[in-house]
């Protein structure tokens, strides 16, 4: 996907100003709710979740006729008022994260784990997909032609040299403090790149995707850590490096294999069954993937637009994938409210 200046300009103003979106419910009117309870979706604090939660008020509030409030918190925080009963439904729940918490409260019986929203999520090492294919309209040339796994890389170090150490190039890693950091620094040991490469942890994750943004619209070299479903792998065409396919043996022998894939569930309290059984039916059959979750928040970047604007977007350009989640008189309902 090409960027136009202006969308390269909203990248920019996305990474200086950080936006917080402070979802408290969908703008539609749902009326008089009929003795219903309102249902509280818990919101840890990341674009996506918001995403998700606007896409599931829309149709609760619209098609179920049920109130929706949203409370915000930590990850660990918000998965324990799941399993207390404050919140009902969690929309993106990255299960292996808070496996401490999130499976205890399902053997006891506190969390239904009623879907899995997505599993296709992927991290690693990413480069600018120009500096293996080019880019012919922006004038770039394939750089690094036969780069296609994390090992090739000490073929490339000069491709991607130090500013500060020009004997060596640099790895964008991950934040410090996240699990992932301390990994990615034993695998490039483990593979030896500590020869080649300086391993560099930013500070932040708006510093780590603007050192990425940057490089992109120069057109340079860039090799680092990231993650999806975000909004900038919804807008620059990045590829991931390949590795060994994963195993637990090679895993747990210094992580000499790719990361696993996590599965991202839907999951609700245990008194939803009783409190609104239509709404526990319709998320059973909630499903995306990261690469429209991807393009759902590319979106919300690109229009400078919160995620109830995104979520109405999404209802509007694929009807054919949440129509099939819901009877056909509450898609009509949602339809009429669009």
């Amino acid at each position: 996907m090409k960027k136009s200046k202006r969308e390269w300009k909203l990248i920019a103003v996305a990474l200086v100003f950080v936006m917080v979106i402070s979802v408290t419910g969908c703008s539609s009117d749902s009326g008089d709710n009929g003795g219903k309870p309102t249902l509280v979706l818990a919101d840890a604090g990341w674009d996506s979740i918001q995403f998700h939660n606007s896409v599931a008020q829309l149709i609760i509030e619209n098609g179920y006729g049920y109130k929706t409030e949203i409370m915000a918190g930590s990850s660990p925080i918000t998965v324990e008022a799941l399993a207390k009963g404050d919140i009902d439904i969690y929309m993106e729940v990255w299960t292996d994260n808070f496996a401490d918490i999130y499976y205890p409260a399902i053997e006891k019986g506190d969390v239904i784990e009623l879907a899995t929203n997505f599993d296709d999520n992927v991290q690693g090492l990413y480069v600018p997909t120009y500096m293996i294919k080019g880019d012919p309209e922006r004038g770039i040339a394939p750089v690094a032609p036969d780069l296609k796994n994390i090992k090739d890389l000490d073929k490339y170090w000069e491709l991607f040299k130090d500013p500060e150490d020009p004997s060596k190039g640099v790895i964008y890693g991950a934040i410090p403090g996240w699990a992932v950091d301390k990994i990615l620094s034993e695998k490039i040991d483990n593979y030896g790149l500590n020869q080649f490469y300086n391993y560099l942890s930013p500070g932040s994750d708006a510093a780590l995707g603007a050192s990425m943004v940057r490089a992109y619209e120069r057109g340079e070299a860039w090799v680092g850590y990231y993650w999806e479903p975000t909004w900038i792998m919804g807008l620059l065409d990045m590829t991931l490096l390949e590795d060994e396919p994963y195993s637990e043996e090679l895993w747990n022998d210094g992580y000499r294999c790719e990361f696993p894939t996590v599965p991202v569930t839907v999951a609700v309290n245990k008194n939803m069954q009783e409190k609104a059984p239509e709404v526990v039916e319709f998320l059973k059959n909630y499903e995306t993937s990261s690469a429209l979750t991807n393009e759902a928040l590319a979106y919300m970047q690109l229009n400078e637009v919160d995620a109830d604007e995104t979520a109405k977007w999404f209802l509007s350009e694929y009807e054919e994938i949440w129509t099939k989640w819901v009877p056909e008189e509450v898609a009509s309902k949602v339809k009429g409210a669009l």
